[in-house]
């Protein structure tokens, strides 16, 4: 904390929301517009890279299982979330808009790279110089948006920014859907098309508070890895870290394991017959938005998540002023227990318009606690170390989203696959175990198809009367509970150690 715990995390009065919302600077919208921009190419590959996982070799996926991918993921998650811990240190000391060019540059390698090498490796790869671009570019991004914003407005501020978030996570889902229709590699040149936009976007503004934070920075001793270790052994920095982690275990489950469970699982013909009718066949423009199958006849993976996105793009604004009003800790715990509850959705039902309505209710838990995360981190942190501090606020997304990655990705590949499943059957059907081996990873599920005559709605419904794929989800609920009662004991916690040191200074 900058002077005390008590004055770092008490709740500040905010602003109404006209007031805050003139209030935000020039410069907070262009950091706003360079989000976007970002957002749009890396959720472009994030929103669809499942699918091409899992996709087979000879439709030009990688054709893996999901415990392997799961590798990938894990290792992308410790590269993207550990690297902030030391790069905010970089861009505190040496400016911000230096360090998001760099990263700029770096994101566009890691785009290329996977374009070039369409093998396990070359993903592997391009994965890890993506990562460390995003590890870049964020605490610099974030570190421009404290010094222009204020407590006032704050929690407007993120919430905004949270929505910018999602324009562009709304938008590349859309851009890849189209793009892979085509082919996989169409998806990742895009996507280094996309991101050099944000080279213009540099040199429209100043960076504010530069020439202060650099001549602070020069009288005071070098930042090292001991200094930022220091600073997360403060007592209430790393058991908020810590108990967070539990609530990005649950998120990055949304986009890593359901685009798989959508793709095997959920029938989405009957919102195409509510929204279109029995035989409407909906134009170009619609689709494309809808993110339909090629027939129009299905909603693929990415247009279910991407009502996420738009949510949050629409209404970010009004849930922004109502966590305003709640305190922070408040709005944590309730977001994270509709997250929670939404898992439960996601597991008890296979039906379209159940798995909406879930992703729906995860929308509303992510609004109320993901950008209050961040608000709190940034607020408590020293006024000359907020990048350091919002570079920590990745380690809780490293421990999660690492753990999920790998154990999330296992589990569904255990309990989930309708690939491991099918092969299972077509053992049972009489076929051999080597001749199973011998199929392609991807192809398992139409070959079952194949030898059983009927099409794959008919194969799912069979394979779903012998196995429960929704017990994964009920798995991944229960770690968001358990990490909404460690976020209120911390609430509490903080109180009480708040009360404590302000005694003795008296």
């Amino acid at each position: 904390m900058a002077n005390s715990s008590a004055s770092a995390t008490d709740d500040v009065k905010q602003l109404g929301f006209i007031a805050g919302f003139l209030s935000l600077s020039y410069v907070f919208w262009v950091v706003g517009a360079m989000e976007v921009v970002e957002r749009l190419a890396y959720y472009g590959v994030k929103a669809v890279a499942t699918l091409y996982a899992k996709d087979p070799v000879s439709a030009g996926g990688l054709g893996v299982t999901m415990s392997d991918f799961g590798t990938i993921l894990s290792s992308w998650a410790l590269v993207q979330c550990l690297v902030p811990v030391f790069s905010g240190t970089l861009s505190d000391r040496y400016g911000y808009k230096e360090t998001i060019g760099a990263s700029t540059v770096i994101k566009i390698c890691g785009y290329l790279i996977m374009a070039a090498f369409p093998t396990y490796w070359g993903f592997f790869a391009g994965a890890m110089v993506l990562a460390t671009g995003t590890a870049v570019f964020k605490p610099g991004i974030q570190g421009t948006l404290v010094k222009a914003t204020k407590r006032e407005n704050s929690s407007l501020a993120w919430g905004i920014f949270y929505q910018t978030v999602n324009i562009g996570g709304f938008l590349g889902p859309l851009m890849a859907g189209y793009m892979r229709k085509l082919e996989w590699r169409y998806v990742f040149l895009s996507c280094a098309a996309i991101i050099c936009l944000n080279f213009l976007l540099l040199f429209t503004y100043q960076e504010p508070g530069k020439a202060e934070r650099i001549a602070a920075q020069a009288t005071q001793p070098k930042v090292t890895a001991a200094t930022a270790i220091a600073e997360l052994r403060r007592p209430h920095v790393w058991p908020y870290l810590l108990i967070f982690s539990g609530f990005w275990f649950m998120f990055n489950a949304i986009f890593d394991v359901l685009p798989a469970h959508l793709d095997d699982w959920v029938d989405t013909r009957d919102i195409v017959t509510s929204l279109f009718g029995a035989n409407a066949s909906p134009g170009a423009f619609v689709s494309f938005f809808v993110n339909m199958n090629e027939a129009k006849t299905e909603i693929l993976p990415e247009g279910m998540l991407n009502v996420n996105a738009m949510l949050i793009m629409i209404t970010c604004f009004a849930f922004a002023w109502l966590s305003g009003k709640m305190k922070a800790i408040h709005s944590m715990v309730l977001g994270t227990l509709l997250a929670s509850l939404s898992m439960v959705g996601v597991g008890l039902s296979m039906v379209g318009w159940v798995a909406i309505g879930a992703i729906a209710v995860f929308s509303v838990g992510e609004m109320l606690s993901s950008p209050k995360f961040s608000e709190y981190v940034g607020n408590f942190a020293p006024a000359d170390k907020k990048a350091m501090y919002l570079g920590f606020g990745q380690i809780p997304i490293a421990i999660g989203w690492t753990l999920e990655g790998k154990l999330g990705m296992t589990m569904y590949d255990h309990f989930s696959s309708k690939e491991r499943f099918a092969r299972e059957m077509l053992v049972e059907k009489g076929m051999s175990a080597a001749d199973v081996a011998a199929i392609p990873q991807g192809e398992g599920f139409l070959k079952l198809c194949e030898l059983l005559g009927q099409d794959k709605f008919q194969v799912t419904q069979l394979l779903l009367q012998t196995h429960n794929p929704g017990l994964v989800w009920l798995i991944i609920a229960g770690v968001g509970v358990l990490s909404a009662g460690g976020i209120w004991w911390y609430g509490t916690w903080v109180k009480k150690l708040s009360a404590t040191e302000a005694g003795a200074r008296a």
